[in-house]
């Protein structure tokens, strides 16, 4: 005869606690200059990487040029991370910071 078992129930989460700080969009992801890429690759990087068109694109890339680095998203944890690793597989010095 099979045994019998309680159906599991779940601790109840209130909406805060259950939205993680890393979902939470609150990371930057920075593209710096350096003297190895040429603009219209980075151009290129950029339009690849976040689906911009090629104007966007261009004012990103033309802020690193001439501003040594552009705020390109603000994003929640991994999902900048994930773009900071898909910049440096490009071989574009990418970093995220927290925002403050």
């Amino acid at each position: 005869m099979p045994e019998t078992v309680e159906p599991l129930t779940l601790p109840h989460i209130d909406e805060e606690t259950a939205t993680k700080e890393t979902d939470a969009p609150g990371y930057l992801v920075i593209c710096w200059d350096d003297p190895v890429n040429l603009m219209d690759y980075v151009t290129h990087v950029f339009q690849k990487v976040f689906g911009w068109p090629k104007e966007k694109a261009e004012i990103h890339m033309k802020q690193v040029h001439t501003q040594g680095k552009s705020l390109l998203v603000r994003e929640g944890f991994e999902k900048a991370e994930h773009y900071v690793h898909q910049l440096q597989g490009y071989a574009l010095q990418a970093t995220m910071e927290r925002d403050e």
